[in-house]
C-alpha cells in the first residue's frame, strides 16, 4: 500500500462501522476500494466469500477484479464477490427462486423484449408512446412502487392507464416465468422485506458490502444494500454528490443524505487530492460547481502544476465546429509525434445527435475513432433475435431463446399458449421446449393454438437434426428464410428501419458462413464462440489507438489528456428540456464530469447557429462558461476577442505540414 495520501489510508483501514468515502473526480476511489478487499482479507481476517464489492457497470467490475488479482493470490480471493447490482439480484433471485414463485430457469427479459411486451398490451408499435410507458413502468419498479399502490394513487387519466398497463405487464411477465433488468433488484429487496429467514441467511453470508458510485442508486437499490448490511452497517459506501447525473433514469442523490439519518454512527473521509488532471482544470471545475447547492463541501487539488489555459472557442456552425476540433487533433497528433496518440484524445457531447458532423470530418482525415455509448452489434434486436435460434439450436433448454424465437416473427403462439405452457414447465420442473413435446401439455391448448405450436416445434426438430452436418451460412440462411425474417422486419419497421436492420442481419450471416467455412465448424459449435463474444464484446479494442467520441454521461469514470467539449450552447448543454423542468443542477454536475475527464488539455466550443429540422438556430454560449474563473480560460473567435488561430500558431502549423511533408517525400 505503497504512496497512499493519509484520507486514503484512513478510508482503507476503518472497520469500526459505517463509512461514507466521499471520493473526488480522479482521486483514486477504485484504489480506496480494491486495497480495501485485499485488506479486509489479509488483515482483518474476512474470508473472501463474506465480502461483496457492488458497481454499476461490468466494466468497473472487470477493472476491480483486475486490480484486486494484482494485490492478492488467486487462492486468496476464492469466492469474492465482484459485481453489478443486477448480477448479484440474479445469483440471489436463482438461489431463491422457489420463494419468490418462479423456477430456477426463469428468463431475463432485455429491454427491446420487454418493450415488445408493452407495445403489444398497449395495441400500439408508436416508438415513443411505448418507451414512455417502459421509462416510467422502471422508474416505478426503481422506487418500489407496486402498480396497485400506482392505480390507487394516480390523479390523472394517464397515470392510471400506464398503471393499469404496469399490472398486465407484471401479470404478463409472471406467466413467462421471465422477469426484466429492474426485477433483477426489485424481486429480491421484496423478499429480503417479507422474509426474516431469508434475510438472516444473506446478512451472515456477505458480511462486509463495498459499494461503488454509491450517489447513482436509485431506492430500490439503496434498500437492498441498507437489507444486506443489516442494522450493523458493516460497509463502506464511496460515492460523490458532485457527479450525479443519472436522475432521469431513477438515481436519488438523496440517499447519500439518508445515510447519515439511516445510520446516524456513520464516519465519512473526503477525496479531495486529484491525481488525473492540472491545477487550472481543477480551479475551472470547482468554480462551476461551487454554483451548486452543497450536501458535501469539498475542493479538488492537485500537485501537477498550473496547466494550460482552458480554450473557449466560438464556431460558426456545426461543421465549423467539427472541422476545427479535428484540425486540433491533427495538428496536437502531428506536433507531438509518437508521444502523442489518437487515444489520448476524446470529443464528448451532450446528446448522441451530435457525432455524425465529427464522424464525417474525422473520416475525411482518415483519424481513426470509436463510438462509446453506443449500442453494440450484439446487443440489436434483430441481431438477438436470429441468435435466439442459433441458441435454441444448440441448448432446447434456454428459455429466454425458446421465448424469443417462438414469439419473433408472430406465428399464432400467444399469450395463453405460453401462460399454459409455462404452468406446465413449473410443475414439471422442466424446460419450456420439454413442455412443449409434452403431449399432456399439449392437450390442455385448444386446436387452434396447439397447430402454430406444433409446427414450430417441428421446423425445430428439423433443423437440429441438420444443424450437426450442414454448413453454419447455409443453414442460417435456409432458417431466415423459412421463417420469413426480412418479410418479418419490413412490415413492422418504419420507413427505412427495415432494410437497415435486414442488412445488419446479412452481417452477421457472413459472419457465420465466413466462421464455419474458416474453422470447419457447424452452427452447434459456432453457437459457444457467439455467446463468448456477446460477452466479451467490446473488451478487446479498449487499447486500439483511435480517438473517443461519447456522450458526456458514457464518459463517466474516463480520463484522457486531451478532451473537446463540443456544443457548449444553451438549448445543447444544458439541455433545453433540462433547463424547462428545472434540472440545471444535475446539467451543471454533467459539466463538472465532462471537465474533469481531461488531464493536460482543456477545450470548449460552442456554435454561433445549428441547423435544426432544415432551419437555423441562433444560440448563445452555455451559462456554464459564464462561471468560469476569468483568468484560467481564453476565449477564442469572439467579437473582439483573440482569432481561433493566432498569426504565431499558424506559421507553427505550416512549418508542421512542410516538416511531414518532407519525411513523406524522402
Amino acid at each position: 500500500m505503497l504512496n497512499l495520501n493519509p484520507q486514503q489510508h484512513q478510508a482503507i483501514h476503518y472497520l469500526d462501522g459505517p463509512l461514507l468515502v466521499l471520493a473526488g473526480a480522479g482521486s483514486g476511489k477504485t484504489r480506496v476500494i480494491t486495497e480495501k478487499i485485499a485488506y479486509l482479507i489479509k488483515q482483518a481476517g474476512y474470508p473472501p466469500h463474506q465480502i461483496a464489492a457492488i458497481t454499476f457497470t461490468n466494466k468497473a467490475a472487470r477493472e476491480m477484479q483486475e486490480r484486486v488479482g494484482h494485490l492478492l493470490h488467486k487462492s486468496q480471493t476464492r469466492g469474492l464477490n465482484i459485481s453489478t447490482f443486477h448480477s448479484l439480484g440474479m445469483r440471489f433471485l436463482r438461489e431463491e427462486a422457489a420463494a419468490a414463485g418462479y423456477k430456477k430457469q426463469f428468463s431475463i427479459l432485455d429491454s427491446a423484449d420487454a418493450g415488445k411486451i408493452i407495445s403489444e398490451l398497449l395495441g400500439s408499435s408508436g416508438r415513443e408512446m411505448v418507451f414512455k410507458a417502459q421509462h416510467q413502468i422502471s422508474l416505478w419498479k426503481n422506487s418500489l412502487l407496486s402498480p396497485e399502490a400506482i392505480i390507487q394513487q394516480a390523479d390523472d387519466s394517464w397515470t392510471h392507464q400506464i398503471g393499469q398497463l404496469y399490472a398486465s405487464y407484471q401479470d404478463t411477465l409472471i406467466s413467462y416465468q421471465a422477469v426484466d433488468f429492474d426485477d433483477l433488484i426489485r424481486i429480491p429487496v421484496e423478499l429480503l422485506q417479507t422474509d426474516a429467514d431469508i434475510r438472516y441467511k444473506w446478512q451472515l453470508r456477505l458480511r462486509y458490502l463495498l459499494v461503488d458510485e454509491c450517489q447513482d442508486t436509485n431506492t430500490c437499490q439503496y434498500a437492498l444494500m441498507r437489507l444486506l448490511t443489516g442494522a450493523d452497517g458493516k460497509f463502506t459506501a464511496v460515492g460523490d454528490d458532485d457527479q450525479s447525473i443519472y436522475a432521469w433514469r431513477g438515481a436519488n442523490m438523496e440517499n447519500l443524505r439518508l445515510l447519515q439519518q439511516d445510520y446516524p454512527d456513520l464516519k465519512i473521509i473526503k477525496l479531495e487530492q486529484n491525481y488525473r488532471s492540472t491545477a487550472r482544470i481543477l480551479r475551472v471545475a470547482n468554480q462551476v460547481i461551487a454554483h451548486n447547492p452543497k450536501l458535501f463541501a469539498k475542493t479538488l487539488w492537485s500537485e501537477y502544476g498550473l496547466g494550460d489555459m482552458i480554450d473557449v472557442i466560438a464556431c460558426k456552425n456545426e461543421t465549423h465546429e467539427a472541422d476545427l476540433v479535428v484540425s486540433r487533433i491533427a495538428h496536437q497528433k502531428l506536433v507531438g509525434g509518437d508521444a502523442v496518440h489518437y487515444r489520448d484524445f476524446a470529443i464528448l457531447y451532450r446528446g448522441n445527435h451530435q457525432a455524425r458532423v465529427f464522424e464525417e470530418a474525422l473520416r475525411s482525415r482518415r483519424i481513426p475513432y470509436r463510438l462509446s455509448g453506443g449500442q453494440s452489434f450484439f446487443d440489436k434486436a434483430e441481431i438477438k433475435d436470429v441468435l435466439a435460434y442459433v441458441r435454441l439450436l444448440a441448448n432446447p433448454d434456454d428459455d429466454p431463446a425458446f421465448l424469443r424465437a417462438v414469439t419473433t416473427p408472430r406465428r399464432g403462439v400467444g399469450e395463453t399458449t405460453l401462460a399454459k405452457l409455462n404452468n406446465y414447465a413449473k410443475v414439471a420442473q422442466c424446460s419450456l421446449y420439454e413442455a412443449a413435446r409434452s403431449m399432456s401439455a399439449l392437450a390442455e391448448l385448444s386446436a387452434k393454438s396447439r397447430e402454430p405450436l406444433q409446427q414450430f416445434m417441428a421446423m425445430l426438430a428439423d433443423y437440429q437434426i441438420r444443424a450437426r452436418t450442414e454448413a453454419a451460412g447455409n443453414l442460417l440462411h435456409n432458417l431466415l428464410s423459412d421463417i420469413a425474417y426480412e418479410a418479418h422486419l419490413l412490415n413492422t419497421e418504419e420507413g427505412r428501419a427495415g432494410e437497415i436492420k435486414w442488412r445488419n442481419v446479412q452481417d452477421l450471416l457472413g459472419w457465420i458462413s465466413k466462421k464455419g467455412e474458416e474453422d470447419g465448424r457447424n452452427i452447434l459449435e459456432i453457437a459457444q464462440t457467439i455467446a463468448l463474444m456477446t460477452l466479451l464484446d467490446g473488451k478487446e479494442d479498449e487499447d486500439a489507438d483511435m480517438v473517443s467520441m461519447s456522450t458526456l454521461h458514457a464518459s463517466k469514470g474516463l480520463e484522457y489528456p486531451y478532451v473537446f467539449l463540443v456544443g457548449c450552447e444553451e438549448g445543447v448543454f444544458p439541455h433545453a428540456d433540462s433547463v424547462e423542468e428545472g434540472n440545471i443542477d444535475e446539467e451543471r454536475r454533467l459539466m463538472y464530469v465532462g471537465i474533469t475527464r481531461a488531464r493536460q488539455t482543456l477545450t470548449l466550443t460552442h456554435c454561433h447557429k445549428r441547423k435544426r429540422a432544415g432551419t437555423w438556430e441562433f444560440h448563445e454560449p452555455s451559462r456554464f462558461i459564464d462561471e468560469m474563473p476569468a483568468d484560467d480560460i481564453r476565449l477564442l473567435g469572439r467579437k473582439g476577442s483573440e482569432p481561433i488561430v493566432s498569426h504565431s500558431e499558424g506559421k507553427s502549423i505550416l512549418a508542421g505540414m512542410m516538416a511531414r511533408l518532407d519525411s513523406l517525400q524522402s
